[in-house]
């Protein structure tokens, strides 16, 4: 049931109604009922990995909440963090872990067969068991007592529009709301609407846009000179965000429509002037789970200057293990790392430099250069993310400053930049980023759910016309799934 479909959202108004018609004590079975029988039309086997780290977690917090001797405290949260890690790095790690041993193993001379297994990762798992992980350490500090309806927690483990893809959601946030007796509101559930189409407008409309040229280049790059690989990876950068982002917008709405809250995931994150700035707009669920069960365990910033370093290296490593089972992951989460521990060693000198030149005195441009050095840092990172393997991500860098002599070449420069497609899907991706932009400018003052509330209803509804007009006419056919659902 692709989540952008019609049948997914006839279903999720189906719930809804359930939702709102059954006695409130009764409300999380329809939620409970709904997320499973959604999760298990992926495929059945999946909801069994599903319900066993549930109840892994359900218990392991009640052991913990149970014991007042710190050791034994710390040994039931051991248990039960390796009882899901170790689930996920089995599903998700072991092939990985596997082929490259093989791989340096053969580098030696060694021959190795191998212990391949032939399952498939379950949708979703990085997400719920990384939400499972936080809810026991948050139990262990004693943040949030444990919760003790087997029903109340699985619904807040899988409540399905967030299961696939996050946000990943505190249980001191979350399960506290599944409690509470909320009514029907009209004006909740418009403003949830509005951000359902607009998540819709970003995935089909921009994204699947976008991804028809980035396929394009990635399928075959050598193919392509230096101005057509930029093209691509810049127009990658706006395709992940708006897949993820647009994913996120369907799933916050419709948690409003519920009347349930979720975790705002993004904050406009190429308008960020640093790359730790970005890290604190982009999926902002998952930054904060690293630095809260991550970061700061490791020492954060407290230990030495060195240790402060490595831990960035280490947490980013992860974070790009985290994203998928590949060394292209990795070294995306470590070029980040780096950008970190670079942007803390050349703080001052840059800061120098700037006064030398001025820019301290003209905060506008300054911010303006700031904001695009970091998208032009992320962007090359997204090469790794997006590539299939590290030799056509390095091919991809190495070669983007190759061709841009016939930038100005009128024989050229066309089939430079349409990339086999039609002039008309060139501008069309062009004008979906300046919407886009646009949209942006408007949300440095306001969130999108209330936008256009108080506007004139010319205004409001000439915005909500565009989206709808949008979706139906410019969607293609056949769109792939939401990126992160690999994960």
């Amino acid at each position: 049931m692709d989540f952008y479909s019609p049948e997914f959202f006839a279903f999720s108004l189906a719930v809804l109604a359930l939702y709102f018609v059954v006695p409130v004590r009764l409300r999380w079975v329809v939620l409970l009922a709904a997320s499973y029988s959604f999760y298990a039309a992926f495929k059945a086997a999946y909801l069994g990995i599903l319900v066993f780290c549930t109840l892994a977690a359900y218990g392991g917090a009640l052991a913990i909440n149970r014991c007042e001797a710190r050791q034994t405290r710390r040994l039931m949260l051991i248990a039960g963090l390796v009882c899901q890690l170790g689930i996920l790095g089995i599903f998700k790690y072991v092939n990985f872990l596997d082929a490259s041993l093989g791989q340096l193993l053969g580098w030696g001379g060694m021959a190795y067969s191998g212990v391949a297994l032939t399952f498939i990762v379950p949708v979703g798992i990085s997400f719920y068991v990384f939400q499972n992980v936080s809810y026991l350490v948050d139990v262990y500090r004693r943040d949030v007592p444990a919760e003790r309806h087997p029903g109340i927690f699985a619904a807040y483990v899988a409540f399905f529009p967030k299961l696939l893809s996050g946000p990943i959601e505190r249980a001191s946030q979350f399960l506290p709301q599944l409690s509470e007796h909320s009514r029907f509101d009209a004006e909740r559930f418009t403003n949830g609407l509005k951000l359902v189409c607009w998540g819709l407008f970003k995935k089909l409309v921009i994204a699947e846009r976008l991804a028809a040229f980035v396929n394009v280049v990635y399928a075959d790059p050598q193919a392509y000179s230096g101005v057509s690989l930029a093209l691509a990876c810049v127009f990658y950068s706006f395709q992940i965000y708006c897949d993820f982002s647009g994913y996120t917008d369907i799933a916050i709405g419709l948690g409003q429509m519920f009347g349930l809250r979720l975790t705002d995931n993004f904050n406009r994150p190429y308008s960020a002037t640093s790359i730790s700035d970005f890290w604190r707009r982009w999926h902002i669920s998952l930054s904060s789970w690293l630095r809260d069960y991550l970061y700061i365990p490791l020492g954060g910033n407290r230990a030495g200057v060195l240790r402060h370093y490595l831990n960035y290296l280490v947490v980013f490593g992860l974070c790009g293990l985290w994203h998928g089972a590949s060394w292209t992951f990795v070294a995306w989460g470590l070029l980040h790392g780096f950008y970190l521990v670079c942007g803390r060693i050349t703080a001052k000198p840059r800061a120098a430099l700037a006064a030398a030149v001025g820019l301290d005195r003209k905060p506008a441009p300054a911010r303006c250069l700031k904001i695009l050095i970091t998208f032009i840092l992320v962007t090359l990172a997204w090469i790794f993310f997006r590539a299939e393997s590290l030799s056509q991500a390095f091919y991809i860098l190495g070669h983007l400053f190759s061709g841009w002599e016939n930038l100005f070449a009128a024989e050229a420069l066309g089939p430079m930049l349409l990339l086999t497609k039609s002039r008309t899907d060139l501008v069309l991706a062009v004008l979906s980023l300046v919407f886009l932009g646009v949209v942006h400018a408007l949300e440095r003052h306001e969130n999108m759910r209330r936008l256009f509330a108080g506007r004139p209803l010319w205004a409001r509804f000439a915005f909500y016309y565009v989206l709808v007009a949008g979706i139906l006419l410019l969607s293609p056919p056949n769109a792939a799934n939401f990126i992160y659902f690999q994960f």
